[in-house]
């Protein structure tokens, strides 16, 4: 999401002045071109080095030096920016820009930006909620400034309560969310499911797959930065959820069943990415099996076949399946999307390299009910997500679902 935009970080002095560092940092390493600007305070908490070894780029701290490169200085970097990051603000630059004083290089060129303006407030507790704060705050969301709040924790100041800055993970999600302009599935619900099931054999043992749900995961974010309300139904991973969409923890397949049926009768697309066991054992041991000297036979039985009673009555739904083969990828997808009345469906080999279970790249094809397909190269599964989803906002635009 990051690759290639320019994205200005203003740093103020405050004592989380470190923490813009961590983003520069996190951003830098993404692909994301940076450029700091720094008050004359920050400059009390953090030197211009720091940000600028870790930015790679000249920093910004004096409204009136000699500019390096005149086309990306004050106005001119006012209008390249994709994105105005100001981490962490004081109360002293929320109160500036809310009354239109423009006085150093960072109030001027936010003043001049038509970018999206993120704010990220760190302070003692008592001047964030001081009403002049709250209502400077309030006034600049009006106007169409966008903020992340501040946590409840200890602050520097030896107090409690609601000040710190908001940890990296809620900054760059914001920031992304930011970052999509074309919100192309606004209004509209999606339901996502990932990741494998797990069934039991007995107490500490179950049966299960490969899946890390990364594919999944990638999928129910993307959509979400579309502006879709996203559902994402999920089997045991290590991957933590993008703030915004509800999550819902399954393990077993009957226990994805339920959820699905549960939460998808008043979605418009359903995305079934989980990788769910086509047979768990026909009885559960309540006790550990013990080792035995002979060899163990396990009886297995049919789950439920979510992807195919879905297909049954989904009416104007948009549903999309995967299949993850082994050999006759094209042959088996093909014979799924008619079997289980799909839209389409990604299909994958899993046996070739890049497109296994776990990797952060895949390797796809879509195929359609007329047998058509669209094959992808090798692709990081966020591109992969992005390009899942331009299929259904093409069939939802061809059923004219109104898409805004």
């Amino acid at each position: 999401m990051f690759r290639d935009k320019f994205i200005v970080v203003g740093i103020t002095g405050s004592i989380a002045a470190y923490k813009g560092a961590e983003l520069v940092s996190y951003l830098k390493k993404r692909g994301a071109r940076v450029q700091c600007i720094m008050t004359k305070a920050a400059r009390e908490f953090i030197t211009p080095l720091t940000l600028r070894t870790l930015s790679q780029n000249p920093v910004i701290t004096n409204m009136f030096s000699e500019p390096e490169h005149w086309n990306v200085e004050h106005i001119g970097l006012a209008e390249a920016a994709d994105l105005f990051m100001i981490v962490p603000a004081t109360a002293n630059l929320i109160g500036k820009v809310c009354s239109g004083i423009a006085d150093d290089f960072l109030t001027t060129t936010i003043m001049a930006t038509r970018a999206p303006v993120l704010i990220a407030p760190a302070m003692n507790v008592n001047m964030y909620l001081n009403p002049i704060t709250q209502d400077n705050i309030a006034k600049l969301k009006k106007q169409g400034y966008n903020f992340v709040d501040p946590e409840y924790g200890d602050l520097a100041c030896g107090t409690k309560g609601q000040g710190r800055l908001a940890e990296l993970e809620v900054l760059v999600s914001e920031a992304e969310k930011l970052l999509v302009k074309d919100k192309l599935l606004l209004g509209k619900k999606v339901l996502v499911t990932a990741g494998p099931t797990r069934e039991a054999l007995d107490p500490v043992r179950y049966l299960t797959n490969r899946s890390s749900g990364k594919m999944g995961y990638a999928i129910a974010k993307q959509a979400y930065l579309l502006g879709a309300d996203v559902t994402l139904i999920s089997g045991p991973t290590e991957i933590k959820k993008f703030p915004g969409i509800e999550l819902i923890k399954v393990e077993t397949a009957r226990e994805m069943y339920e959820a699905v049926f549960s939460k998808g009768e008043n979605c418009q697309v359903i995305i079934k990415a989980a990788a769910v066991a086509d047979y768990r054992p026909k009885k559960e041991s309540a006790a550990k099996i013990k080792k035995q000297s002979v060899d163990l036979n396990i009886e297995l039985t049919r789950n439920p076949d979510i992807l195919a009673e879905l297909g049954k009555n989904k009416g104007k739904k948009i549903l999309v399946g995967f299949a993850a083969e082994t050999e006759n990828m094209l042959d088996y997808a093909l014979e799924k999307v008619h079997n289980k009345n799909l839209d389409f469906i990604v299909a994958n080999d899993v046996t070739r390299e890049g497109a296994g279970f776990g990797e952060d790249t895949n390797i796809v094809t879509i195929i359609f009910p007329n047998g058509t397909k669209k094959e992808l190269g090798k692709l990081d599964k966020v591109d992969v997500a992005k390009e899942i989803l331009k299929e259904v906002v093409s069939e939802l635009v061809q059923r004219k679902l109104d898409i805004e």
